[in-house]
């Protein structure tokens, strides 16, 4: 069955920075906006609840701060946005204020996602906003994040926000209708794509590297955002975004790619562990341990090869075989020092090794998801 905005009932949208800044201006589109708070008050009177995560910022203060060269050092881009973020919030709250709706911001850094604690305040966070009738507009706080801590783009941000409040929808609103088996504008051969039912490596494939300019998106990035939107079980859209009342035009049918979530439900705690867009390790397996793994069992230290990378107690980990392929994401039982000393060593002698007795497992199966 395809998804609809129709029948869902709370959709984010991502909107990027191309689509609400005029080039030539440098200053909001406001008509433009003006349509897309229209189609979300529709969406609202039809029962649904709207979550926008909207960029901007940056590009509305360059030309006014003289930053105008396509590539600015990281104190520049957090003072552009620390001039943007206010006229950005401006442009959507008199948006929406037209349809009598209370515009929130919210500054997210990567660290708010993949805290626990923080995570769950954020989502805690907009769920009351939703229930208080809010329409949540959502940027990076570009202001404080550095090149270590950032999402690096709107599309797996708008994702990860999705995930947090369990949405029906994400709609990634693009300058190009969907999918394509090659890049348009470059192949005219390449076939339009309007549904994916699963995410296969031959699909991430046919992303491509970022657009020049000042956007930080593209394909490649829209498809990682589908992997976490689908894995959490939200249905996505990427879908045409310049002409006026874009979300109105997908409710009647306009040309999309839909990417359909995956049938198995996951916990929410599970869709945060599968989420997490910075492990901090990487765990390499034997081949006995990843088939192991995907049977269903834990990640003893017996079947870990190497230890990479710098993590804490509780802290996600990438599990990855020989070959490199990630087989799963989890939340180490050791940090990266013990986990160094247990690797390939039968969990009886954890003890007599580290002189003290923890779990009996490096990753254990309730804190481990399969991709």
């Amino acid at each position: 069955m395809i998804p609809s905005l129709s029948t869902a009932r709370r959709i984010v949208v991502k909107i990027g920075s191309a689509l609400v800044v005029d080039p030539e201006t440098a200053s909001p589109r406001e008509a433009w906006l003006a349509s897309v708070a229209t189609d979300i008050a529709a969406l609202r009177a039809g029962g649904a609840e709207v979550v926008v995560v909207s960029s901007g910022a940056i590009s509305l203060a360059r030309q006014s701060l003289g930053l105008t060269r396509r590539k600015l050092r990281l104190e520049e881009k957090q003072a552009a946005a620390a001039v943007g973020q206010i006229r950005l919030a401006g442009a959507w709250q008199v948006a929406l204020a037209a349809h009598n709706l209370n515009a929130a911001q919210l500054l997210l850094t990567l660290q708010d996602s993949e805290d626990r604690r923080r995570y769950l305040n954020a989502r805690a966070t907009l769920g009351t906003l939703l229930d208080l009738g809010c329409v949540p507009v959502i940027n990076e706080n570009d202001t404080v994040a550095t090149a270590e801590i950032r999402f690096g783009d709107n599309d797996r941000l708008a994702a990860r926000v999705a995930e947090m409040i369990q949405a029906d929808v994400l709609v990634l609103l693009s300058d190009i209708d969907g999918l394509y088996t090659a890049d348009p504008r470059r192949d005219p051969e390449a076939q339009h794509l309007p549904v994916i039912e699963r995410l296969t490596d031959e699909i991430m494939a046919m992303g491509g590297e970022p657009p020049p300019g000042y956007s930080s998106g593209g394909m490649r990035t829209k498809l990682i955002a589908a992997r976490i939107a689908t894995g959490a079980g939200t249905a996505m859209a990427i879908a045409l975004g310049q002409p006026n009342n874009p979300l109105q035009a997908l409710r009647d049918g306009a040309r999309c790619t839909w990417f359909l979530p995956t049938p198995e439900g996951r916990s929410a705690r599970k869709r945060w562990i599968a989420g997490s867009l910075a492990p901090l390790g990487v765990l390499r397996v034997d081949a006995g341990a990843a088939g192991a793994l995907r049977g269903g069992s834990s990640l003893l230290p017996a079947g870990v090869r190497a230890v990479e990378g710098a993590f804490g107690r509780g802290d996600p980990v990438a599990v990855q075989d020989d070959s490199g392929h990630e087989l799963a994401r989890g939340l180490s039982a050791y940090d990266s020092e013990a986990a160094r000393q247990i690797a390939g060593r039968r969990s009886e002698e954890i003890e007599t090794i580290l002189g003290w007795r923890g779990r009996d497992e490096i990753v254990h199966r309730d804190d481990l998801v399969l991709l």
